[in-house]
């Protein structure tokens, strides 16, 4: 009975194993089938998705247009095979789906799924800025409450096509990323084929793969009609192809793709294919002197548009020139990770950047006594580092337009104003006292010698309008910044020192000459 039993058992125990095996296989079948029609899904999800952001051109259009389903799937390679790999259920690893792909590399699925920082609807305000806007303080930028920043990475050369990067662009990317303020990027194109195009935004993807990109990478393209212009005499097809071999490039890098341009080149397809750009990519438009009372539901314009340029005039705390402000009509959850995360240089700011040194080799020294500088600015961004007076000698190796000198003094590299420096070096110290009138010093306090004029001037980029003619006075202060484009009459000026006398509000003020244009 004993033998008998022990039979029945292991029957019974055999008949439970091959219904456990069949239960599993089951198990797996319907798995497996399930993660097959995810594939599936997704794989067709992805087509879609790139026929939506990939427009072609008409020729090709029309091409397409003749291709029949079955002359698409002939295309597939019938050894081409989809593996789905299931781990057992009590096993503690998450479960594996592979693709197999014709070249047999094997992809995790999710490597076809793009993912990003999760992009919403909110209404969120950034400024677009580059190495014009200076070194930008980013912390007090990210107090002003700026949501996201759109930085020049780089451009090409309008004349030569070389492709050039923003001194300031890794800056820029890394102290906004490093305030919390969420980054997209720029490149302003003069390409004048698509394959000129393609070589731009590998050249942009490069660049920027170091950093979080959470919002779009914008494709800027303007000039184009200057006969001086590389692009001169391309149609607007040509162009728009142009464009959009950048943009799905940009895609095709794992960013989103953005076209930008003005109201009056998007409207009507007047410069630029608005029509089929728009049914794939977001465009950011730049249109100003509108009313914003009502910014959040968007500009009053018929077409599509995601982000809007309303103002190249903006004032933000941090930034010392006028920049552009925008409002894009999306968000995002959260920040996107940098696709390269290797260790990166620490950028430093371009100190120059604004103000074209022509570079020179020659011995100067002091009229009288001058402030060199860590960077060529008056401004309290700046430390006076050392005084160079009259008979003590530096290295001038550059000029700038802007007014001021490179120098190099016991090894070290300071910045000066022009005007305080001379060639001569056996000339004798300089005083004011040799330059006194009695006019001038009954009206103003002070002894200098200006001669009357009477013209219109603006500022070169900017410059302080002072309270005395000096830099170096303890009650010389700054009372306000010209910028340009802002006139203003000069009524005075002493080309000894290179200092002007100039009215600014109702208040008689003193800024240096050589950061001065004449106004036509």
């Amino acid at each position: 009975m004993k033998r008998e039993y022990d039979d029945i058992e292991k029957l019974r125990s055999q008949r439970r194993h091959k219904r456990r095996k069949k239960q599993i296989i089951k198990r797996r079948i319907i798995l497996g089938s399930m993660m097959v029609a995810v594939i599936v899904i997704l794989v067709g999800g992805l087509i879609l998705v790139k026929k939506l952001v990939s427009p072609k051109s008409d020729e090709t259009k029309a091409a397409e247009e003749t291709t029949t389903d079955e002359s698409i799937e002939d295309t597939a390679d019938e050894d081409a095979t989809i593996e789905v790999v299931v781990d057992d259920e009590d096993s503690q690893t998450d479960p594996q789906i592979t693709v197999t792909v014709e070249s047999g590399e094997a992809l995790e699925v999710s490597d076809l799924v793009a993912s990003g920082a999760g992009e919403n609807s909110s209404v969120t305000y950034g400024i677009d800025v580059s190495r014009f806007q200076g070194t930008i303080d980013w912390a007090q930028v990210a107090s002003s409450g700026i949501d996201f920043a759109m930085i020049r990475v780089g451009y090409r050369d309008s004349s030569t096509g070389e492709i050039k990067e923003d001194s300031n662009a890794k800056y820029n990317m890394q102290e906004a990323e490093k305030n919390g303020i969420k980054v997209g990027a720029y490149f302003f194109s003069t390409a004048i084929t698509t394959d000129e195009a393609v070589a731009e935004a590998d050249w942009v993807a490069d660049i920027i793969s170091q950093y979080s990109i959470t919002y779009p990478v914008g494709f800027n393209c303007e000039g184009f009609e200057n006969s001086t212009s590389r692009q001169y005499g391309l149609s607007v097809d040509e162009r728009s192809n142009i464009a959009i071999a950048f943009l799905n490039e940009v895609s095709a890098k794992g960013y989103t793709p953005m076209f930008y341009a003005s109201k009056n080149e998007l409207a009507g397809d007047a410069k630029w294919k608005t029509s089929t750009l728009e049914q794939s990519y977001k465009i950011w438009m730049a249109w100003y002197n509108q009313d914003t009372s009502n910014i959040a539901n968007g500009p009053a314009y018929d077409g599509k548009c995601a982000m809007w340029q309303y103002t190249n005039q903006g004032t933000v705390a941090g930034i010392r020139q006028k920049v552009d402000v925008d409002v894009a009509y999306f968000g995002y959850d959260g920040t996107a990770t940098a696709q390269d995360t290797s260790e990166r240089e620490d950028a430093t700011a371009d100190i120059e950047v604004l103000m074209n040194f022509t570079e020179v080799n020659e011995t100067v020294t002091a009229k009288s006594q001058t402030n060199l500088r860590d960077i060529p600015s008056q401004g309290a961004d700046s430390t006076v580092m050392v005084t160079l007076m009259n008979g003590q000698t530096a290295t001038r190796t550059g000029v700038s337009t802007s007014g001021w000198s490179r120098v190099v003094y016991n090894g070290a590299t300071y910045y000066a104003v022009s005007s305080y420096l001379t060639t001569d070096i056996s000339a004798p110290a300089q005083t004011t006292e040799s330059t006194t009138q009695t006019t001038e010093t009954t009206t103003s306090g002070f002894r200098t010698k200006f001669t009357d004029v009477s013209d219109t001037v603006t500022a070169k980029e900017m410059v302080n309008l002072r309270s005395k003619p000096s830099v170096t006075d303890e009650d010389s202060v700054v009372v306000a910044t010209l910028y340009a484009g802002t006139n203003i009459p000069r009524t005075g000026i002493n080309n000894e020192y290179g200092w002007s006398r100039v009215e600014y509000e109702g208040q008689v003020l003193y800024c240096v000459s050589s950061y001065l244009k004449v106004v036509e």
